[in-house]
């Protein structure tokens, strides 16, 4: 999922982008109904092996990935709700000691992120805005496959609020989509699937996530590439207060 709806203390989405009148905003609604809005289709979407054929197979791999940066006990924004198991992995690695946030604008992507995490205490999903800075920060932040999905102008806001967001020595961690290889077989289809239904993605092919952040010698960047360059996994580290 991409935006999220005001929470206390926050700035809504409407100053972000224009939104209607439920908090939505304009081009979520236009664009991306089908898979995120639309209750006949959420819930087959949702499901852990459409997830894994979406991603080719490489679901798992990158949910590892990701929740390897977790440590157990440490307070973990998730900047968007995620299909299938993401938001238990990062539940359990956090532990019973640790807390979850998971924030999203759609109830309908609430009320999915909460089945999944149902029973866990460590963990929450509540409407918030990722483009907003958090008002208590956290040691990790985890933004698994949203900015291919927003507009170029909320891809900067977003990474900006974001590593706002984490605490000094804490992390950002992105994962999503990137350029494949020139010879990657599947890089064509990705370009038409791109075309027809993901219209903001081709922007992290052009462009790297760190391009997307403030000029900020705060900010420590590592980046790997997997599956012949079609995905990224970026981490950017805040530098410890002296």
């Amino acid at each position: 999922m991409t935006f999220y709806r005001k929470q206390d203390g926050d700035t809504s989405a409407a100053q972000a982008c224009t939104s209607t009148p439920t908090g939505v905003p304009d081009y979520l609604r236009e664009t991306y109904t089908w898979a995120y809005l639309n209750p006949k289709t959420v819930p087959w979407l949702s499901s852990a092996p459409v997830v894994a054929a979406i991603l080719w197979g490489n679901a798992s791999r990158l949910i590892r990935k990701t929740v390897e940066e977790i440590e157990p006990g440490s307070r973990v924004l998730q900047a968007a709700a995620v299909y299938g198991r993401f938001s238990t992995k990062l539940a359990h690695a956090v532990s019973e000691n640790g807390q979850l946030d998971v924030i999203d604008i759609a109830p309908i992507q609430v009320e999915t992120a909460r089945k999944r995490v149902a029973g866990m205490n460590q963990a929450k999903v509540m409407i918030g805005d990722a483009s907003v800075v958090r008002s208590t920060p956290y040691d990790t932040v985890v933004c698994f496959f949203l900015l291919h999905e927003v507009p170029e102008a909320m891809k900067s806001k977003i990474v900006s609020a974001l590593l706002a967001s984490t605490k000094p020595g804490g992390k950002v961690v992105f994962v999503d989509y990137h350029k494949p290889s020139p010879l990657h077989p599947l890089k064509p289809v990705m370009s038409k699937i791109f075309d027809w239904l993901e219209p903001f993605a081709k922007g992290l092919w052009h462009k790297e996530i760190a391009e997307y952040a403030p000029d900020n010698n705060d900010v420590i960047w590592r980046k790997e590439t997997l599956f012949g360059g079609m995905y990224q996994k970026v981490v950017a580290e805040r530098r410890k207060t002296t």
